[in-house]
């Protein structure tokens, strides 16, 4: 007795509290996981972002649409587009750093020589040679400047970048591990999330997530696949201009240029480095062709990129990535477009909706 029937709807405090309990559960499950929550969405972008690729080598090779044999596959080589140009990366630091401190070394016992673009300046000449002369010209002036830095406090930085490098590969590994599981069962998930948003949210639930999808792919070949040409232009506008290291420059202008006026940044330590080789016309040259091509690429592509695929004005695209990588990081270059699309989404169809008429007795 007092046994619930079976195919009985539950009673109104049966369902407050399966509602109490699975908000209790979800956040639970949020606060166990939030340090891999990174690694997760992460894993998501870059499902939306090789599935089409993916359906594709599929398609073309049927017999490995089960199993883990594609799906490692994949991983495997998102990995490599990942750990390649960093390791690259590291090793070319790891060598400038060497070179810094043999630098260092030689500005302490002999001091810094006024460089000669230093006096080529088209305006406050004098006063830059003279404050050079004061400060760096001689071993006892730039020992005193190099005395300004806090040894122990560039201890704890080093150990701080360390310590995010390390934390950085292991969400990196837990992507890897969490995107062969969506590959490899993409088809079950993405038939429980259709269902789920269905019982959810109605049609609107699909509408979403088909918004989503399109606004990370859209942000993907506005941000990443546009930062990358730019990187491939100034890499040949470096080796063109005799910048130092060209390609490992032009690797970080493309991983720059993913950000909205990042790659500015980048052509001015080019600039610079011509600059201490005395080449005034190189590091005019660098600003000039760097700002045209970020200018064709943020004023005319990304947007119809981005724009187009999200149905976002640009100046929402823009505030979605600036604010989501000001709230999560590189994460928020692409949760942010995101974000913004499906609340102007919601918006749109909310403001379209057709009112009933009201019928007067």
């Amino acid at each position: 007795m007092g046994e619930p029937v079976a195919g009985t709807e539950p009673l109104p405090g049966q369902k407050r509290a399966r509602l109490i309990l699975a908000l209790v559960l979800l956040a639970l499950g949020i606060w166990i996981t939030h340090t891999f929550l990174p690694a997760l969405i992460w894993a998501a972008v870059l499902a939306i972002a090789f599935m089409p690729l993916y359906e594709r080598a599929v398609s073309r090779w049927p017999r490995f649409r089960k199993g883990a044999v594609m799906p490692a596959i994949f991983t495997l080589g998102i990995g490599l587009l990942v750990v390649i140009p960093v390791g690259l990366g590291l090793f070319r630091a790891i060598a400038e750093v060497k070179d810094l401190m043999h630098w260092f070394y030689m500005a302490r016992e002999t001091g810094v020589p006024v460089p000669h673009w230093l006096s080529s300046l088209p305006f406050e000449r004098d006063a830059a040679v003279a404050w050079w002369q004061e400060h760096l010209a001689t071993p006892e002036a730039t020992q005193a400047e190099l005395a300004r830095f806090d040894q122990q406090q560039l201890l704890r930085h080093t150990q701080k970048i360390g310590g995010a490098i390390v934390h950085s590969g292991v969400i990196f590994a837990f992507t890897l591990i969490a995107l062969f599981f969506l590959l490899r069962d993409s088809d079950l998930l993405v038939a429980q999330l259709r269902a789920a948003s269905n019982r959810l949210f109605g049609p609107s639930g699909e509408r979403i997530g088909r918004q989503v999808i399109q606004s990370v792919r859209g942000t993907i070949d506005g941000l990443v696949l546009v930062g990358l040409g730019e990187g491939a232009v100034m890499a040949v506008v470096y080796v063109l201009l005799g910048v130092p290291h060209p390609i490992l420059l032009g690797i970080a202008t493309a991983i720059a240029a993913m950000i909205p006026f990042g790659a500015a940044v980048m052509f001015e330590v080019a600039a610079f480095a011509l600059l201490t080789q005395d080449s005034v016309t190189g590091a005019i040259l660098i600003n000039v062709i760097g700002f045209a091509v970020v200018g064709l690429a943020d004023h005319f592509i990304r947007p119809v990129l981005i724009g187009g695929a999200t149905r976002l004005p640009f100046i929402w695209v823009l505030i979605g990535i600036l604010g989501g990588v000001e709230t999560l990081g590189l994460l928020g270059l692409f949760v942010g477009p995101a974000t913004m699309a499906v609340l102007v989404m919601l918006w749109r169809e909310f403001v379209e909706r057709k009112t009933m008429p009201v019928e007067l007795p």
